[in-house]
């Protein structure tokens, strides 16, 4: 028999990721990489643990092989536990079959053993897409101080990408009153972060309504928190003050990287205080040419830069000829870039090899938008990837791009 958890933790991890193109070809959203050396499952996971939260569950389904094997024990963030810990819940076979979630609603509703083996009171729900650092614990006090039922995390954004959000309307005691998914015409600036806190059986409640109401799309935003408010359950918004970027794009993946560069980076991913971990396996140190010119750029281990580097963000064990030029790009673990190359405003995925005098993008200034080369991709001599064009290796082997 389990003991009782105060909190649970689930992490919604299971998202095609479709508007990342070639980057999740392979490999499930939160697996991709980010910052050099993390993953962006990385943040919430540390997130959880950096606030005492010690049980996640992790709700996998699309492409999950190298999600799986990178969380495995969960060691690295401290989630390696004997009661809790971390543990990867894709759909099962059950007795009356196999059920793919149907949406986030859903995903938590074919879980809800798991949740109930803790006991606990408070359920937390993560979104797996997210970069940001925040303490749980705060949202958790101030979630049992209103007595709420349920507690949105909420930030603001400008009026003109409201309609991209789950858009709420609150009180002066931050009491919401309304809300709307996506509205066309917002009416407010407080956007759902995806990060909620319900009291255990109230969303058992909603979440098994749910399961049984016709037409309903199974989801959170679409479907629960419209319905709790209709009924008049309390619910309040957590206002959230720092940074938080949703990378669920290649242009906002790209930005995010960037905002980790510059003497006073907007994201800093370094801060002590609040360590972001990650499975890092062990590389050799950083060899840097004597020709080589870096600025304003992150380079880890392993990597071997003979070239110019400028503006980039560099992962473990990639590589750089004397000749060649990246500017304003992220390139990802393992890939090659060889002489007399120029690699702009672009992203490489995983193990990219980039032949002799390729041109991929064009500079940021005259780009429309950014390049993007998918993992494994061998671009022979003199190829050329044109700007704002998304490329896997079976365009290449195919001559398509």
């Amino acid at each position: 028999m389990f003991k009782k958890k105060e909190c649970v933790a689930m992490l919604l991890a299971g998202g095609q990721g479709s508007r990342l193109y070639a980057l999740t070809e392979f490999t499930a959203k939160p697996a991709v990489s980010f910052g050099a050396k993390y993953r962006i499952i990385d943040f919430p996971l540390s997130n959880c643990i950096n606030s005492g939260i010690d049980t996640v569950g992790v709700l996998t389904q699309y492409q999950p092989l190298q999600l799986n094997e990178y969380i495995g024990n969960g060691q690295p963030w401290d989630l390696d536990r004997t009661f809790g810990g971390v543990t990867v819940l894709p759909p099962y076979q059950g007795k009356k079959g196999a059920d793919w979630y149907k949406g986030t609603a859903n995903a938590i509703y074919q879980n809800l053993k798991y949740i109930s083996r803790y006991d606990p009171e408070y359920v937390l729900i993560l979104s797996g897409d997210h970069i940001y650092k925040m303490d749980y614990a705060k949202m958790l006090r101030a979630h049992k101080k209103t007595g709420a039922a349920c507690t949105i995390s909420v930030l603001e954004v400008p009026l003109k990408e409201a309609s991209r959000f789950g858009i709420l309307s609150a009180d002066e005691n931050n009491k919401i009153f309304k809300f709307e998914e996506k509205p066309k015409n917002p009416t407010s600036t407080k956007a759902s972060m995806g990060i909620y806190i319900f009291n255990k059986d109230v969303l058992f409640k909603y979440l098994e309504e749910d399961a049984f109401t016709q037409g309903s799309a199974n989801d959170f935003g679409k479907n629960i928190i419209p319905t709790m408010l209709e009924k008049g359950e309390k619910m309040y918004a957590y206002n959230f003050e720092g940074y938080w970027k949703d990378v669920g794009t290649i242009k906002s993946l790209w930005e995010a990287n960037m905002d980790l560069l510059g003497e006073n980076p907007e994201f800093d991913i370094d801060d002590v205080s609040w360590k972001i971990r990650s499975r890092n396996t062990a590389q050799a140190p950083q060899y840097i040419g004597s020709d080589a010119v870096i600025e304003n750029s992150v380079i880890t281990e392993g990597c071997e830069i003979d070239g110019t580097v400028i503006n980039c963000v560099i992962s473990p064990g990639v590589k750089i000829e004397k000749g060649a030029v990246v500017k304003d790009s992220v390139i990802m673990q393992s890939s090659v870039i060889k002489k007399g190359a120029r690699v702009l405003y672009s992203i490489l995925d995983e193990e990219v090899t980039v032949g002799e005098n390729c041109i991929i993008g064009n500079d940021k200034e005259n780009a429309k938008d950014v390049s993007v080369v998918g993992a494994g991709a061998n671009l022979p001599d003199g190829f050329a990837v044109e700007e704002g064009k998304i490329v896997s290796s079976d365009d290449i082997k195919g001559g398509n791009a």
